[in-house]
């Protein structure tokens, strides 16, 4: 490479467009903020369905036959990628911003040198917890953070995970918690009208039907208010993708709710903000679920630049995304009690929505993706 020539980041993902969620959100973030800084960037990503036109980027994408799961055989196929163009890594870097990738890389330890340049990684947290669970993957992990040249986490709660079982890895992590999507930045408003006394208030929850996001905790809570905050409400949810039966046993809550429950399905990104713009309160009360962790959040960012005042639990990276009594109110997830108090109180206090919205605008569009990325990776004029 010549000493003018942009340094190389290939990012490998197994989640990216048209892909929803965070660490898909996260990704294609990160790579477009590493390409405004001045790295030629290329993301390898899933394949796209039959018939999906690949959208404009501000970087080179390239679709590898995978399916984006987690599955042996996406993982097998990432690492054959990765190790037949191990030679496009060298003098640039490798990142693996979530844990199907990594996965693969561990996969290819077993059978192949890692390729040359330099390793960045991205944990979230439920897969720190994943890879210390047993030796095997224990060992695997340690050897690739041993490699790599730096490692950062989505929130501090993250990081706490990573150093107490991989200890080792403390002398290169970075925080990069992530920020805004652009497009939000952009079309989000900068005040929302009031609602009066006797007017609708919509809750919404914008996340996959899964159990670890809460979304039945939140329906048991609205059913437990007094008849009165009861009839003003509508609960609307924004996503799909159920599992573990999760879908029916919501349509099912909904069904004896005694408030409307509207299940508007995926929602296209260029489309939530409308829904966003109708919204009173946001909820999303992330539960515990088996090895499965909320890292951070960045739709509570996303809801608090619409200036929507925030219902979370305290757990995981929450508490770093939405600021208790600042821009939303944070509850236990084991005092249900407290989540029904939590929604009584905003239902009834207009001032305090509005005051924690515009908290919540205010600290969302403080951040910024270019600062992540230049934590991350670096100017790309810095030694390699």
């Amino acid at each position: 490479m010549s000493a003018h020539a942009c340094p190389r980041l290939i990012t490998v993902t197994h989640e990216f467009h048209p892909h929803k969620g965070g660490i898909a959100v996260y990704t294609a973030e990160m790579a477009a903020a590493a390409a405004s800084l001045g790295y030629a960037v290329e993301v390898w990503a899933p394949a796209l369905p039959a018939g999906m036109v690949e959208p404009v980027w501000p970087f080179a994408v390239r679709r590898l036959p995978i399916d984006g799961t987690h599955g042996w055989l996406s993982q097998w196929r990432m690492a054959r990628a990765i190790h037949r163009d191990r030679q496009r890594c060298r003098d640039g870097v490798l990142y693996v911003p979530e844990p199907g990738p990594l996965l693969a890389l561990l996969l290819l330890q077993l059978f192949a040198n890692l390729p040359p340049g330099r390793l960045v990684l991205t944990l979230h947290g439920s897969e720190i917890l994943k890879l210390a669970l047993r030796p095997l993957t224990r060992w695997s992990a340690w050897s690739l953070f041993q490699r790599a040249d730096r490692i950062s986490v989505v929130s501090r709660y993250a990081e706490k995970l990573l150093l107490q079982r991989f200890p080792s890895a403390a002398g290169k992590t970075v925080l990069t918690p992530g920020a805004l999507r652009q497009r939000f930045v952009a079309a989000s408003p900068s005040a929302r009208p009031s609602a009066g006394p006797d007017d609708k208030l919509i809750i919404l929850t914008v996340a996959r039907l899964h159990p670890r996001k809460g979304q039945l905790r939140i329906m048991t809570a609205l059913q437990a208010l007094p008849s009165m905050q009861r009839a003003r409400l509508e609960y609307w949810l924004v996503g799909s993708h159920g599992k573990e039966g999760y879908e029916p046993a919501l349509q099912a809550a909904a069904a004896e709710a005694g408030f409307p429950v509207k299940f508007l399905g995926d929602v296209p990104d260029d489309q939530l903000g409308p829904i966003y713009a109708q919204a009173d309160i946001f909820a999303m009360t992330s539960m515990p679920h088996k090895l499965s962790v909320e890292g951070f959040g960045l739709v509570y960012l996303e809801a608090g630049a619409h200036s929507l005042p925030v219902i979370a639990h305290a757990i995981g990276g929450v508490p770093e995304a939405v600021a208790d009594g600042e821009t939303g109110l944070l509850v236990s997830p084991d005092d249900p009690a407290a989540l029904t108090a939590a929604f009584a109180r905003l239902i009834s206090d207009p001032v305090l929505r509005r005051r924690l919205g515009e908290a919540g605008r205010s600290r969302a569009l403080a951040r910024s993706w270019r600062d992540a990325a230049l934590t991350l990776f670096g100017p790309p004029d810095s030694p390699q």
